[in-house]
């Protein structure tokens, strides 16, 4: 074989090594970063761009795609411990001229965290109306979607600021009582018992913890390798001393059931979901809602777990739109009588 084509091969050979080397390389010993960095890939892919506002010195990080238009724009509230980037399995299946925020909650991701904070879940719808301000995201009502802590936050939000929300959606919401004990209810009664309530089962800290988390949270088992469970491990272990503050903070007297003690006060549009087989929080929670909003419309989702956001995303997006759509079609009706 002539050597410049030899050496054309090799050369070749080398550059397609070295990025497939590289991948190797951060898979196997580092996967946080192959997580961030997919996580990256992932809201440039979908057009999501990351922005910062400011509230005097409390910082938040958000995401967002398209202008505010003629349909409302989509804030989304997410849930205990995630990030913004936990609704871009949704974002994938929404209509590109929406608009859509998503924010990282108090003392989460790239938003501030202080020890001074007030983390009840009425202190962070608190903030949550501050990060709506500085981004004027209320010069008209928008639809608001939270989801297990996120939804619980998004209820009392819509109880205390209903001029800024002209409809909601809540997704597996905490906050509520049930008359049946969840999977992880139960969990966290037997480590009360035996006083072991430092090993929350939403706070893992081993690969192995968080394929029993993953577990709880999902209906649908997924085969996660054993790098990438670690690699979320790592990602989460800087942040477990807030996580265990945040979630003692939110299961106090105080917060344990602020939904409930808001959902007669909500008076906008509500659309209730929830995975029939959810784990963490009983899905007995949304005849609760039901009976206690006037316009509340519930779907219960089958085959599906807490995660309703990660195991049924195009199902989820489209309930979104068809509510909105629904909401739109009456409210034109009411206008033309």
């Amino acid at each position: 074989m002539d050597s410049e084509v030899l050496n054309m091969f090799v050369i070749a050979g080398g550059t397609l090594a070295i990025p497939i080397l590289a991948f190797v390389a951060s898979f196997l010993l580092w996967p946080s970063a192959l997580i961030r960095i997919y996580y990256w890939y992932w809201r440039r892919a979908l057009g999501m761009q990351v922005r910062y506002a400011n509230y005097d010195d409390y910082q938040f990080c958000y995401s967002y795609r398209g202008r505010p238009g003629y349909r409302p724009s989509i804030l989304m509230l997410h849930g205990f411990s995630a990030h913004k980037d936990m609704w871009l399995s949704i974002v994938k299946f929404l209509p590109k001229n929406l608009h859509l925020v998503c924010v990282d909650m108090p003392g989460h991701e790239g938003t501030t965290r202080s020890a001074l904070d007030d983390y009840s879940i009425s202190g962070q719808a608190k903030r949550i109306h501050q990060f709506v301000e500085c981004i004027k995201l209320n010069r008209r009502p928008f639809h608001l979607v939270g989801t297990s802590m996120g939804g619980n936050v998004a209820g009392v939000y819509a109880a205390q600021y209903p001029e800024d929300i002209c409809s909601l959606t809540l997704i597996c919401p905490a906050g509520l009582p049930s008359t049946t004990d969840s999977k992880f209810i139960k969990q966290l009664r037997e480590l009360k018992e035996s006083e072991r309530i430092d090993r929350i089962p939403l706070i893992p800290s081993t690969p192995e913890e968080m394929a029993d988390m993953l577990k709880l949270c999902s209906y649908i088992r997924f085969k996660v390798p054993q790098q990438i469970l670690q690699g979320l491990v790592d990602v989460r272990i800087p942040h477990n001393d807030f996580y265990r503050k945040l979630f003692l903070e939110i299961v106090d007297e105080k917060s344990r059931h602020s939904l409930h003690e808001h959902m007669n006060k909500i008076k906008a549009p509500t659309q209730v979901i929830w995975g029939k087989q959810d784990q963490v929080l009983d899905v007995s929670g949304a005849s609760v809602l039901a009976s206690a909003i006037p316009d509340c419309h519930v779907y219960i989702l089958e085959n599906c777990g807490h995660s309703v956001v990660v195991e049924r995303p195009r199902k989820t997006a489209n309930l979104i739109m068809e509510f909105l759509a629904l909401l739109h079609s009456m409210d034109s009706s009411k206008k033309q009588a």
